[in-house]
């Protein structure tokens, strides 16, 4: 009986997770765990869209998004608390951003060329309001961080009691989430663009739910076998930890799985796609952040919105960026090269540091 291609592929992504913890528990050279686990999170992480993309599509494209939002972030969650349990602090932190610059500049910015491309007149073409309703929401969360910012930056009295200030402004900021996420899931912030042909959508129920366990389970493990490995791995290959963090474990924890935006746009479902990554985006801004931060009270090392100055630079002009390049409704291909440019030249920097 001949296996299923995704199925085989499954496979080799749950085997290369246990190859990873085989190293682990060998002692073996730090730079080759550090590097297959990196592989391995991508892996689960795309395995985790495809059971969420097969539960969802029971339940409806706007359960759909929020789902593949949500559970997509599970490997980045995993790893921010075992980077905090660990001491890495610039490591959660550039993480946590290096996912929103991730999805918003180079995932969004390689969507919009494929669907540009794919379109006969070489315009991209969606609903705006869903891009207006999280471009608003990462508004929200960008103005926290500049406050903070400023007033660290600053040496104010208020800087004494950043940790104070991002555990209230993290209640505030999932309080306006969940306000928002009521109104979509009953259908208030527009019309959501039906799902045609959504990919990984040929599991059944079962089979779903249970590659969803699996993928979660494998990415809790191999996020603190990734963790243990990092401080010597990029000691010894002579890497940054802020690089690491905004680079590579913000594509291997979480742009991968939103890969699925690209497909969406260079098969013509521009709609689909601009939800996909922006909610993607809005989520981790709104969401998963602020949840850290209050998880972070659990460990020694808090986590606050108080950024280096570069990145909230950095974090306004691609708030700025994706408000009016989506904003309108469409976009062209020089605008997506525009947003991957952005990243490049973000991650350059970042490199040298």
């Amino acid at each position: 009986m001949r296996i299923p291609r995704l199925w085989l592929v499954l496979g080799a992504i749950f085997a290369l997770a246990a190859v990873t913890g085989v190293l682990h528990f060998m002692h073996v050279n730090d730079v080759v765990t550090f590097i297959v686990a990196a592989m391995a999170l991508g892996g689960l992480a795309w395995a985790i869209g495809v059971g969420t993309e097969s539960v969802g599509s029971h339940f409806g494209p706007a359960v759909t998004g929020a789902l593949q939002s949500t559970l997509g972030n599970l490997p980045e969650l995993f790893i921010v608390l075992f980077a905090l349990s660990a001491g890495e602090v610039v490591v959660a932190q550039t993480s946590i951003i290096g996912s929103l610059f991730a999805n918003a500049l180079f995932v969004l910015g390689l969507a919009v060329v494929a669907g540009s491309y794919k379109s006969e007149d070489g315009v991209m073409r969606f609903q705006p309001r869903l891009p207006q309703d999280t471009t608003t929401l990462l508004m929200l969360a960008v103005f926290i961080i500049v406050l903070l910012g400023l007033s660290d930056q600053l040496g104010d009295r208020a800087s004494e009691h950043a940790v104070e200030i991002s555990v209230i402004g993290s209640v505030l900021l999932l309080s306006v989430y969940g306000v928002w996420l009521w109104g979509y899931l009953r259908g208030g912030s527009g019309s959501e663009p039906a799902v045609e042909n959504p990919p990984h959508a040929a599991l059944s129920l079962k089979p779903a739910l249970a590659v969803l366990a699996l993928a979660a389970t494998g990415a809790a493990l191999v996020s603190e076998w990734f963790v243990h490995a990092l401080a010597p791995a990029i000691e010894e290959i002579g890497l940054s930890r802020a690089f690491t963090g905004l680079v590579i474990v913000a594509i291997a924890g979480n742009a991968v799985e939103n890969v699925v935006g690209i497909q969406l746009a260079a098969k013509g479902q521009f709609d689909l796609a601009i939800s996909v990554v922006k909610n993607s985006v809005a989520q981790i801004a709104v969401f998963l952040f602020p949840v850290l931060v209050l998880l972070s009270l659990l460990f020694e090392e808090n986590l606050t919105f108080v950024l280096n100055p570069v990145y909230i630079g950095a974090l306004v002009i691609m708030a700025l960026a994706m408000w009016q390049i989506t904003g309108d409704g469409q976009a062209v291909a020089f605008e997506g090269w525009a947003l991957v440019a952005l990243y490049l030249i973000l991650a350059v920097l970042t490199f040298y540091e």
